[in-house]
């Protein structure tokens, strides 16, 4: 381990990818744990959506940051950072490469680029008049708006995601500086090996088609019902998380089921779009593996052997 930094792998790609069975072989074999960066995995009421890891999985490794937030109490991107950072740190001590994997480009950015993301106290009537204000007008054209005022924002910004439109505004008006502004780089604190799982995207387009189907079957609708049931309507519309929405549309009589996995699907294939604006295929820092090699475990260890030394791929 270099005596400044602290070793790191990420291990990042699309939704639907491969990256929760890779990264539990990958620890396995270095005996060590997994930070998730799945922004959804956060939240203890969001399971089979959201593709969170099965009992089985987790009980082979011990993974981070999930199930540790609520719906009605969302985190944000600083505490999120805070919180990875010290298990980050933690491992490093007891001398194991942390394995931070996910697909939610914003946490992968702030760890990996060491954003620095002041903290300033929430105004909560602000924040409610904002959101008045865009049910009014809106989500689609206060995105808009915000886009016009802050360009580099709306970039990483899903217009869909009320919460994190209403909190640019909210930082906007709070502080009269641009939401993108707040968010500097520093200098990286890691020995950061990053590895990108990629597959064609037809290929990729059909696992997510086939995996929304199984949600189905593994009991997403009634899944939803539940969480309407204990009051999250409200949140869930805020968070606008794929699959969520589309099944409160057909629980309240506005869409059929059939239509609500058409969508569920689309929107799910429009994501992994904007999630290739995030890990780019021409990226030069990332290590890209061909999902569907039978060898691919063999060759990412080949890979942190030659980049961290053989030290911690001899100790399974």
């Amino acid at each position: 381990m270099s005596e400044l930094k602290q070793n790191l792998i990420m291990l990042i790609g699309p939704t639907a990818s491969g990256k929760t069975s890779l990264a539990i072989q990958l620890a396995e074999r270095l005996s060590s744990e997994i930070i998730s960066a799945d922004s959804r995995y956060l939240y203890r009421q969001l399971n089979i959506g959201t593709a969170k890891p099965t009992n089985e999985e987790l009980s082979r490794v011990k993974h981070h940051l999930i199930d540790c937030a609520d719906l009605d109490q969302p985190w944000s991107i600083g505490e999120y950072k805070k919180a990875a950072e010290a298990v980050i740190r933690q491992l490093n001590e007891e001398n194991k490469i942390p394995i931070l994997s996910g697909g939610t480009g914003q946490y992968i950015r702030a760890i990996s680029q060491n954003w620095q993301i002041p903290e300033f106290e929430a105004d909560h009537q602000l924040r409610e008049s904002i959101e008045k204000t865009g049910n009014q007008i809106g989500f689609e054209k206060l995105f808009e708006e915000l886009a016009i005022l802050d360009p580099e924002a709306a970039k990483f910004i899903d217009f869909q995601n009320h919460r994190r439109v209403i909190r640019a505004w909210e930082v906007i008006l709070s502080t009269g500086m641009r939401f993108s502004e707040l968010r500097t780089k520093d200098d990286s604190p890691y020995h950061l090996l990053t590895l990108g799982l990629e597959w064609p995207r037809n290929l990729l387009y059909e696992r997510i088609d086939q995996r929304v189907e199984e949600m189905i079957g593994q009991g997403f609708v009634e899944e939803v019902q539940t969480l309407l049931d204990q009051g999250y309507h409200k949140d869930l519309i805020k968070m606008r998380v794929i699959g969520y929405s589309d099944l409160i549309e057909f629980l309240d009589g506005k869409i059929s089921l059939d239509e609500a996995i058409r969508l569920i699907k689309s929107n799910t294939h429009k994501f992994v779009r904007r999630q290739a604006n995030w890990f780019k295929p021409t990226d030069p820092k990332i290590h890209w593996l061909n999902a569907q090699d039978p060898a691919i475990l063999e060759k990412t260890l080949d890979l942190v052997k030659d980049y961290f030394g053989s030290d911690f791929t001899h100790r399974a």
